[in-house]
């Protein structure tokens, strides 16, 4: 079947790594039940043209922080640089940047905000772009954890799982917008149906086709009995992990059976594909796992989970919890965005 004939107005149920446990819980019941702080990859030199503000927030986006920074600062926000999104219903912490080259510099420290405040400011010679971290360390809490009888016994056997070979590094929902939404508007941009003419929003819609095409592949994969393993003709990463494709323009370096499944799921969607190359998108390649640094766990309370760990630049908390048990946000937290 090629999508010609497929509809990419819901999201697939992609299949997981390990046995479901059958166990539910509740996730961001409370702000500080997802606390996130990034690993930044560096610190701020004392000089420059830039003021770096190491920033804690407390309900609150990314992008409304950064709005904020600019007014207060007396600059447009494209001066104002993050490495990455946080978390809207969440206490997070992360760095953001001000391109300030001239005149006093202001103590943002001083700034009153109900949600959020400046911890530290220091000057530094670049910009924070998108994807300038190590990664995030979280603190997560889940509550009302439920099952049958062996749910909890399956959990623990999840987590060691995840502990020891890692999870499916699956794009999280929130890639994908509010049910899915940013594929079929990528789909109907390049198919010349709509026309976009934001930039940002037809980045986004370009950013979740690719991880879509990814998370299929991913899909696949698991779908064959292949998780956990390496195919012939697989292309490795720095960690030896095998890599799946961030499609666009230019060869496949995967060769024989790696090839072959990477290349079905580019026909299945080819209109994606093409329409992916045609826009100017350089193939990239993604490792298939995603490994939990640090993973510990323990129980508070009977029914609460608390879980911490640490995870690479651009891989989503929700791949790990979703290996675990079956997570419920409350209704008003439907509109968060996932650290990466």
């Amino acid at each position: 079947m090629t999508d010609a004939l497929l509809q990419y107005t819901t999201l697939p149920q992609w299949p997981k790594a390990y046995p479901a446990s059958g166990a539910s819980a509740t996730l961001k019941f409370l702000n500080e039940d997802f606390i996130v702080t990034e690993l930044p990859l560096q610190l701020p030199s004392g000089a420059g043209e830039h003021i770096w503000l190491d920033i804690e927030k407390n309900g609150a986006n990314t992008a409304f922080i950064a709005k904020a920074l600019a007014e207060a600062a007396g600059v447009q926000e494209w001066d104002v640089g993050y490495a990455g999104l946080k978390d809207r219903y969440a206490i997070t912490r992360q760095w953001f940047s001000i391109y300030l080259p001239k005149g006093e510099t202001p103590d943002l420290t001083l700034l009153q905000h109900p949600e959020f405040k400046v911890l530290s400011q220091s000057r530094h010679v670049k910009k924070l772009r998108p994807g300038d971290l190590q990664g995030n360390r979280f603190r997560i809490v889940l509550r009302e954890v439920s099952g049958d009888p062996n749910a909890i016994q399956a959990i623990e056997a999840n987590l060691q799982a995840a502990a020891a070979r890692g999870v499916p590094n699956y794009f999280g929902a929130q890639r994908f917008g509010h049910d899915g939404g940013n594929i079929e508007q990528g789909r109907a941009m390049l198919a010349r149906e709509i026309r976009v003419r934001n930039p940002k929003k037809k980045g986004l819609y370009l950013s979740a086709l690719r991880s879509f095409v990814f998370n299929e592949v991913l899909a696949l994969r698991i779908q064959q009995g292949l998780w956990g393993q390496t195919l012939p003709g697989d292309v490795m990463d720095e960690a030896g992990l095998p890599t799946g494709p961030l499609w666009g323009r230019g060869r496949v370096i995967t060769t024989d059976q790696a090839q072959a499944l990477e290349m079905g799921v580019a026909e299945r969607h080819a209109g994606l594909c093409n329409g992916m190359e045609h826009a100017g998108l350089d193939q990239e390649r993604r490792a298939l796992v995603a490994r939990p640094v640090d993973l510990s766990w323990e129980w508070p309370q009977a029914d609460q989970l608390l879980l911490t760990f640490s995870l690479p630049a651009g891989t989503y908390a929700t791949s790990v919890l979703n290996e675990i048990l079956h997570t419920t946000e409350p209704e008003r937290h439907t509109e968060s965005a996932a650290a990466e």
